[in-house]
């Protein structure tokens, strides 16, 4: 798969699919956190997801637009730079103390995540022999999780597990000052890791700016920025289209089982006479063996590609998720989250394939299509809104019906792509 690949550059792009899955799972286990720091609803803690995930969505258009004009390079370090600054930012956002400065820390980030998704997936797709893409694509995404492993791993270590003790009910209760007294100290607790791997950033793009990157060129440079005809072409390719849509519920049936397991196995520890914060620091703890789960089956399949194709094996997976959901739906319990944790490794395959399935074939208009998939990452922001305002309002093991549809979703895109599109 690596053949005509130019090896230093494929590991340094590679490394920033780690960079970007710390951030994600940093912050899923945070909801919770968020929602007993201010003592809030659910529905209003997930703006974290929003502010995360809207920043994905309403950056991907400008971002391809910026490397189509420019240089994957460049687009790379427009995103390096915009995920350092949101970083830092958690820094003035302690200070304040107030929900909404982390809801813009986050939205700045993911800015910067936008940019780097767009560039380093199309970037890596170009990187050899189009026959390979998907398969290539798979071995980057493989490292993705080796960053959410390490990035679930430090929330529950050295977030959760360092917070103060009390929980939502506990704190409502306390008077004011000593209420503000504890929540500020448990958002300096929240700032360290931002702040380090902020940082990090820093180091990663001077390296990135000092090293000369190869640029795969447009074969026609004639076309320039015509965006009404390349979105003409692209949502008229029904395999790309499709794609997208299932891209966008992908996306939105994975923040919700990684964000929600939390809340989930908070309900089942706390049934077995576990405190709420330590439930949500032992619940967040099952989030790293999803995760785990999750690296290890990407390697199996992205092996497993050689012999069938990824529209099959997406098919396959995203049925046997919905299998695994149906326990999860009747009550919290240990079985469900062992369900929970198991659909992480179906999880897997899905989004690197979802993405290689649809921009197989779009030629030079490769750049924009990449931004219609990062854009559909916008499915991160909607669909858990919808899962907490359930939890919010009737029970948390009835609102897995939410990743379930998604997951039905994307078995009839898997079927399309095997049946219809041949791919």
């Amino acid at each position: 798969m690596l053949k005509k690949t130019p090896i230093l550059p494929f590991i340094l792009t590679t490394s920033l699919f780690a960079l970007w899955g710390f951030a994600n799972d940093i912050t899923n286990p945070l909801v919770k956190a968020f929602g007993t720091i201010f003592n809030q609803s659910q529905t209003v803690s997930t703006f974290v997801q929003v502010a995360f995930y809207g920043g994905y969505c309403l950056m991907a258009i400008p971002a391809a637009i910026f490397i189509k004009k420019y240089t994957y390079k460049k687009g790379l370090l427009i995103g390096l730079a915009l995920y350092g600054l949101g970083c830092l930012a958690f820094i003035p956002a302690a200070q304040f103390g107030l929900f909404q400065s982390f809801l813009i820390a986050y939205f700045i980030m993911t800015c910067g995540l936008s940019f780097l998704e767009t560039s380093a997936n199309p970037y890596i797709l170009a990187m050899g022999e189009e026959e390979s893409s998907t398969q290539r694509l798979n071995l980057a995404q493989s490292f993705n999780p080796i960053g959410s492993i390490t990035g679930a791993y430090i929330a529950t270590n050295f977030i959760l597990a360092k917070m103060n003790k009390l929980g939502t009910a506990e704190r409502a209760a306390l008077p004011k000052a000593e209420f503000e007294s504890i929540k500020m100290a448990d958002l300096e607790v929240v700032k360290g890791p931002y702040v380090i791997i902020g940082f990090v950033l820093v180091v990663m793009f001077i390296l990135f700016l000092i090293y000369k990157m190869p640029e795969f060129k447009e074969k026609d440079t004639s076309k320039g920025l015509d965006l009404k005809g390349t979105f003409k072409r692209l949502f008229a390719n029904a395999r790309y289209r499709e794609g997208v849509i299932a891209q966008t519920f992908y996306v939105g049936a994975q923040i919700t089982m990684w964000t929600f397991i939390v809340q989930y196995g908070t309900g089942v520890f706390m049934e077995q006479g576990i405190s709420e914060v330590d439930a949500a620091e032992k619940s967040s703890g099952l989030q790293i063996f999803a995760l785990m789960l999750f690296a290890g089956s990407r390697f199996v399949f992205t092996y497993l590609m050689k012999f069938f194709k990824p529209g099959l094996l997406l098919m396959i997976l995203s049925i046997l998720a919905v299998i695994l959901l149906i326990p999860v739906l009747s009550s919290t319990s240990q079985m469900g989250l062992y369900c929970i944790i198991g659909v992480s490794g179906c999880m897997s395959l899905m989004f690197p394939t979802i993405y290689g399935i649809a921009l197989k074939g779009v030629g030079d208009d490769a750049k924009l299509g990449a931004a219609g998939l990062v854009a559909a990452i916008g499915g991160g922001a909607l669909i858990p809104l919808i899962q907490a305002n359930i939890i919010d309002n009737a029970a948390v093991s009835i609102s897995f019906v939410v990743p379930l549809i998604c997951f039905i979703v994307i078995a009839i895109y898997g079927r399309r792509a095997y049946k219809t599109f041949a791919v």
